[in-house]
């Protein structure tokens, strides 16, 4: 997805819910950019400007790290180590300690290039009705994506929404037109959407999507079997069940991704695209790489190679804690001598397939040789970048597991959850009520551990976050299981009401 540079957008000014004063504009690094002024009228313009909003998924804000690792940290997932000091307060679940203003702005500038895009792609010249198409169908896929994660973290979910005696704040601005000057950008104060009106607005999105790009142009590119799996998901958070069925099966039925088990499950999470992927973010060149300090790679392990676990690597700032270590039978295990070297240990390991994405890691940069999750070591043939896998073609089995349950059909949960265990390797299980749900839940925390989902299943179902280390019991009713709105947002607009306790 290399960005063709000799078009610039001069996007400093992406709209007032990016601004509160001209002293405090988002300033776009042109090299990510195209130019607005009369440059989006010819194809290569429109495929630069395109690949710009894809390529601010890559910010760590975004899929580069936050919405899996500050995900994680603030749920149950893990513990920090110290090591570099990140993630502390978001595992300790401290007050202001959460997603952050840098995470809306590059979402809502995103959103902005798309909407001007969406705008242009009427007046391109030369270019054919499929080009069109292509253009429309993935900015909206990505418009729907860049909404839907912003409403997820800074919104309650539809299917849990607290209300202390007031009207809950709601979810976030929608806006559909793109601007590009400050006189723009200073007069729109938009508010706060409600919360079904957002997801309402990413359902349009994405079923434009599957009539506009049905087949798509590969997994790192939005299509239609990539919107129904996302539609999938969303509908999960919508509770919308029948809905989360059927685009399961669709995204299912589709020739995108791949379910895996065994070790084909192990070996994908090692290749650079991950087969059962339907959607995910690219890094393509060494200089996109995160870093070390903010990768997934140096955020999960202290090692650069699962060859020579020797060799100096990142941080390994947030590990499982004990919950985790215990889904999979986790406990250094020293395999030969001499005890020193880091090569000469590894893990005890139950029948769960996903047990072999733990190892120990170093002893550099004082790790202590903890136990690490490998899900991410630089699949891209360059240290510190992965391709992120952001929509698993997994994940279908068990929305549709959990939808059915929803729906009163648990036989069929039942049949989809047990076919998932066998992937695997887990025994069949007979359960039934309550007891159904919670191990459908169960399997979405081992299988998505260190992927970004657990805080949100326990949102969606108003659930308190409860941990041992750290010592924390934040109860669903708390300020802090939403994060504030940025404060200049508040204070240049209004219209714009901050979430409670803040």
């Amino acid at each position: 997805m290399k960005l063709i540079t000799k078009f610039y957008l001069s996007l400093a000014l992406v709209g007032s819910l990016l601004l509160s004063s001209c002293d405090s504009l988002l300033q776009v690094d042109p090299k990510q950019s195209i130019d607005a002024n009369g440059a989006l009228n010819t194809p290569d313009a429109m495929n630069a400007a395109l690949n710009s909003v894809y390529s601010k998924l890559r910010n760590a804000r975004n899929y580069g790290r936050d919405l899996f690792a500050v995900s994680d940290a603030l749920a149950d997932v893990g513990q920090t180590t110290s090591n570099s000091g990140r993630l502390i307060g978001e595992n300790n679940n401290q007050p202001g300690s959460h997603f952050t203003a840098a995470f809306w702005q590059n979402s809502y500038g995103a959103i902005n290039e798309a909407n001007l895009i969406l705008a242009a792609v009427s007046k391109v010249e030369g270019a054919s009705e499929a080009q069109k198409a292509r253009w429309e169908g993935e900015a909206k896929f990505l418009r729907a994506l860049y909404y839907f994660d912003l409403v997820k973290v800074f919104s309650y979910m539809p299917t849990a929404i607290y209300q202390p005696g007031l009207i809950d704040q709601g979810g976030i601005p929608v806006v559909l037109e793109g601007v590009i000057t400050s006189g723009e950008a200073l007069t729109r104060k938009t508010a706060r959407s409600t919360i079904d009106a957002v997801y309402a607005q990413i359902y349009t999105d994405l079923e434009d999507v599957k009539k506009l790009v049905p087949a798509g142009r590969g997994v790192q590119y939005g299509s239609g079997a990539a919107a129904s799996a996302l539609l999938s998901r969303v509908a999960l958070y919508r509770g919308d069940w029948s809905k989360v069925v059927s685009e399961s099966a669709l995204a299912l039925a589709s020739n995108v991704g791949t379910v895996t088990s065994g070790t084909a499950y192990v070996n994908g999470w090692r290749a650079p695209v991950n087969p059962e992927s339907m959607f995910e973010v690219r890094f393509a060149l060494a200089e996109e790489s995160i870093g070390v300090n903010e990768s997934l790679q140096s955020t999960y392990t202290a090692i650069l190679s699962l060859t020579n676990k020797n060799s100096q690597g990142g941080w390994g700032d947030f590990i499982p804690n004990a919950t985790v270590r215990g889904f999979f039978g986790l406990a250094a295990l020293q395999t030969g001598t001499p005890a020193t070297d880091n090569n000469n240990w590894d893990v005890t390991r139950n029948a769960d397939i996903r047990a072999q994405l733990y190892t120990t890691g170093n002893t550099v940069r004082g790790a202590g040789r903890q136990i690490e999750c490998t899900k991410f070591m630089a699949k891209s043939g360059f240290a510190y970048a992965d391709n992120v896998p952001v929509i698993r073609k997994s994940e279908m089995h068990l929305n549709r597991a959990e939808a059915n349950y929803q729906l009163k059909n648990e036989s069929a949960a039942l049949t989809e959850l047990n076919a998932f265990k066998a992937l695997r390797g887990l025994p069949a299980v007979e359960l039934a009520g309550n007891a159904l749900l919670e191990e459908i839940l169960l399997e979405r925390f081992k299988e998505f551990a260190f992927e970004g989902q657990r805080f949100f299943d326990l949102k969606r179902y108003g659930r308190a976050i409860v941990k041992t280390t750290p010592a924390v019991n934040l109860p669903f009713d708390d300020f802090k299981i939403l994060p504030a709105l940025p404060q200049r947002e508040v204070d240049g607009n209004p219209n714009i009401k901050q979430n409670k306790g803040y």
